[in-house]
């Protein structure tokens, strides 16, 4: 029989065991391992029946077993020592604490999910995984942060497979009572809540759920409320689900909504409010409009509340193509704001005109998530080295006039949440060395560029470590393969084989992420014939671990599952390659240390990050990776290899996939399968070992999400702060003004005349040339802008290359006809080809970037001709 309601019955624990409850409640236990140890001495079969999860745990447990742990001292004192341990760690000074100068007072991070915990399943793949490491590094360092989602009901979705291969969903419900969150209630204890305005007088709300993440509060709203219709309900059902309303829905209730839920949060708590507002990807884009929203409630102008917006906003962008990036309708956008819907006293049209493709090629009526982050943000971000270039040179259409590599947007390279992905065997190999809070150090903070303690482990205690790892996803892979095929109507006399599946002792190699086309899930089965040799090889055999949802919407995806997966079913090479469904944290955490070889080989640079290399290096796994990524960053060959990249302009899709696998196979029969097998006197592979060690020492410190979230205060939330607190209502209105004044003289704004000392086209290196240079500025005064001589190599089209920039000194005042003469000197401080221009910018001091407002003026052809270049 079926239930016709359903409820949470919580456990009443003993007085001695209350305790338990607030460690189960904050989600550090996810990574602390002494916390994780006294939850399984709760009841061990318990623990793993449910899943590792504390809340459910206690739910479940025996009265019985309660009572008995109430009236045992041992575990008394284990558990008093873990809630001194938290407590400590909630209220003590960390690395923010003790930073110079006065940073933010706390920073809003939005994001459209977040992975924490398989017991909170809130994420999809990378960008969830990101933004859950990104606050459990700010909790550890003490970064004042307050993270921001939505909950969704069906979480996204699990993964099963048909007998025949093919990818199956199933969503299933998530009851957020059974789930370690809390309502954010009122003083009169009823549920705080926001609400959005809809076309037609309707109104959405939300409650606020609360997920305690270390030090950092996580606010998940939720639309399953009674006082909203049925779709109104829906709107937060599952993560990336719907059509294009559902998803604006969603990405309006995450920006307008999140900025009310943080105001609600911090009425009620005494929190600090933010400085700094941080978008992590477009999706949270809207927060923005409305905290413009907010300052013209209290009197600023659109204009100048969007300095003032600008200027503590950060923008991270994650996306390399266009096509990653969400665009609406822009007649549905028009419908959702305005005098009958949200935000009523802005002008819908410059709601549309943030979200508008201005640039060469843009869609006139598609509003454009990214975009309007952009706007919206005085600092933007990729998320590799790699990936700035590739966004700069993907909206410098915002920026013309302006070369890609001065299009304000820089990078912080992602990183990885070591104590969530660290295997504790090799943790408590470090610490062993070093001592267990130096290990935590070096996992959290960070800091040193290398971990050379790694030197003094001995080689059979890595050797061993690898085995024992490489043992345990084994027999992690034996358990989930059975589950697996007995979902897919599999009986027990079919089974026998998985008990040989995989080999603790063979070369295994690892390959998890999401499956979009660009990711190539099955480049390794272009030569099947040649793979089949490397699976079964009599001497060095390999071993592969492959896992990965395709999005429900994608066939393709699905057709790539269901190929890899039937070439696994093969009975010559199942015990050798196995396919996982249901890919998650719980799985990668198991697979991630396991493997020997990570392999990577997206079509470069579509790659933004890919961080999944970052968790198994630190493991002391291998990575096998095309130049993308972080991997074009901080790729060396003592540490790893590169899938070289078949990227000439002449090569087509059949013939790069068939070059760069040709490349991976003669990669690991000609240089990865012999050393990982070869032994040396010591009866050890010693050259393999040395490379595991390098990993550890030199690659470790750098994936650490300490040192990003360092990176993040340092260059971003900072600056950003301080130009918050720079911009109050009267520097906003002046800065709006000083643009809008700025924007119609610029027309008028020229480079007249360039001449130099030089006589000849050659000089001396190490030479210096006088520039004197006549410009016209119309209506503007030479406090407002900055002439700057421009110089560089050149290449044989005479574009400037490695631009240097120097800038030159009005002389005087204006002559006769209005114009200033500038001058300085031009320093020839490059040999071969050089040249020169000069160029005149916008300055005002609260600019964060020369290229802020997009304006520039150049030399025209004709006195570029007559101005001459050097050196040719």
């Amino acid at each position: 029989m079926k239930a016709i309601r359903r409820l949470t019955v919580r456990p009443v624990l003993p007085g001695p065991l209350r305790p338990l409850s607030e460690l189960a409640r904050n989600l550090r236990w996810s990574w602390h391992p002494e916390t994780r140890d006294l939850f399984r001495s709760v009841d061990p079969e318990c623990w793993t029946a449910c899943g590792s999860d504390p809340v459910r745990l206690l739910g479940t447990v025996p009265s019985a077993r309660l009572a008995e742990l109430a009236d045992d001292r041992r575990f008394l004192r284990r558990l008093a020592a873990a809630a001194d341990d938290l407590d400590h760690y909630m209220t003590g000074d960390r690395w923010y604490q003790a930073q110079p100068g006065r940073l933010p007072a706390a920073v809003a991070y939005f994001s459209p999910e977040f992975g924490i915990t398989a017991a909170l399943p809130q994420y999809s793949g990378g960008l969830g995984i990101l933004a859950g490491d990104h606050l459990k590094a700010a909790s550890d360092l003490g970064v004042p942060l307050i993270g921001v989602g939505l909950l969704y009901r069906h979480g996204y979705f699990r993964q099963s497979l048909s007998r025949d291969g093919w990818q199956q969903e199933h969503y299933p419900v998530l009851d957020p009572h059974e789930l370690p969150l809390a309502l954010l209630e009122e003083p009169d204890g009823t549920p705080a809540h926001v609400a959005l305005a809809l076309p037609g007088g309707r109104e959405l709300r939300a409650r606020i759920w609360l997920a305690q993440v270390g030090r950092v509060p996580l606010l998940l709203l939720d639309s399953d409320v009674e006082e909203n219709d049925l779709a109104g309900r829906g709107v937060t059902d599952r993560l990336y689900g719907g059509g294009s309303e559902h998803r604006l829905l969603q990405e309006m209730l995450l920006g307008i909504g999140g900025v009310r839920a943080v105001r609600a949060y911090c009425r009620l708590t005494g929190h600090d409010a933010p400085e700094v507002f941080h978008t992590n990807e477009g999706h949270a884009g809207f927060l923005g409009l409305e905290r413009i929203n907010e300052l013209c409630d209290q009197g600023l102008e659109f204009d100048s509340a969007l300095e003032a917006v600008r200027a503590g906003t950060v923008f991270t962008t994650h996306t390399p193509v266009p096509a990653g990036i969400d665009r609406f309708d822009r007649a549905l956008v028009a419908r959702h704001f305005g005098p009958e819907a949200e935000l009523p006293r802005i002008d819908t049209e410059r709601v549309l005109r943030l979200g508008m493709e201005t640039y060469p090629g843009g869609e006139p009526g598609l509003f454009n998530m990214a975009v309007m982050g952009l706007r919206l943000a005085q600092r933007a971000n990729g998320v590799s080295r790699l990936h700035g270039g590739v966004s700069r040179e993907m909206f410098s259409g915002l920026w013309p006039g302006f070369d890609a590599d001065e299009v304000p947007i820089t990078s912080v390279t992602n990183g990885v949440h070591a104590p969530t992905w660290v295997a504790p065997e090799v943790f408590r190999l470090g610490a062993r060395r070093i001592g267990v809070q130096r290990a935590e150090d070096a996992l959290t903070v960070g800091g040193p560029d290398r971990w050379d303690s790694v030197a003094d482990i001995p080689d059979a205690d890595i050797w061993e470590l690898r085995r024992t790892l490489r043992e345990q996803l084994v027999t992690e892979v034996r358990e989930r393969l059975r589950a697996s095929w007995r979902q897919r109507g599999a009986g027990t006399a079919e089974l026998g084989w998985i008990d040989d599946a995989l080999d603790p002792d063979v070369l295994t190699i690892g390959f998890a992420r999401r499956v979009p086309s660009y990711k190539r899930l099955t480049l390794m089965l272009r030569d099947r014939d040649r793979l089949t040799e490397l699976l079964l090889h009599p001497e060095r055999p390999v071993q592969i671990v492959v896992a990965g949802k395709a999005h429900p919407a994608d066939d393709g995806g699905k057709k790539l599952v269901r190929e890899l997966v039937r070439f696994a079913d093969d009975p010559r090479v199942r015990h050798r390659i196995v396919f996982l469904p249901d890919y998650g944290m719980g799985m990668a955490q198991k697979l991630y240390p396991g493997c020997d070889i990570w392999l990577n080989n997206p079509l470069r640079p579509l790659e933004a990050c890919g961080t999944s290399g970052m968790k198994a290096a630190l493991n002391g796994c291998l990575n096998l990776s095309v130049l993308d990524g972080w991997w074009d960053e901080w790729y060396r060959p003592d540490f790893g290899w590169a899938i070289p990249t078949a990227d000439g302009e002449e090569t087509d899709a059949d013939r790069r996939d068939a070059m760069e696998a040709a490349a991976l196979y003669d990669l690991l029969e000609q240089r990865i399968t012999p050393r990982f097998y070869e032994r040396g006197v010591s009866g050890l592979p010693d050259r393999w070992i040395e490379m595991v060690r390098r990993t550890l020492s030199l690659l470790g410190p750098k994936v650490l999400a300490g040192r990003m979230v360092r990176e993040y205060v340092e260059r971003l939330y900072s600056p950003a702060a301080e130009a918050h607190r720079a911009m109050d209502p009267d520097s906003a209105r002046g800065l709006a003004e000083w643009k809008a004044r700025l924007r119609a003289a610029w027309p008028g704004v020229s480079v007249d005349h360039v001449e130099t000392s030089a006589s000849a086209a050659t000089a001396e290196l190490g030479s210096t040339l006088g520039l004197r240079v006549r410009v016209n500025l119309g209506d503007l005064a030479p406090d407002d802008v900055e002439v700057q001589a421009v110089s560089g190599r050149v290449d044989l089209e005479d574009r400037i290359t490695d631009a240097a920039t120097v800038p030159l000194k009005p002389v005087g005042g204006p002559d006769l006809e209005g114009r200033w003469v500038y001058e300085g000197p031009l320093a020839l401080d490059r040999t071969g080809p050089f040249g020169y221009t000069v160029r005149i910018l916008p300055a005002h001091r609260l600019l964060a970037s020369p290229a802020e407002t997009g304006l520039v003026a150049v030399p025209s052809g004709e006195l570029g001709q007559a101005a001459g270049l050097l050196m040719r």
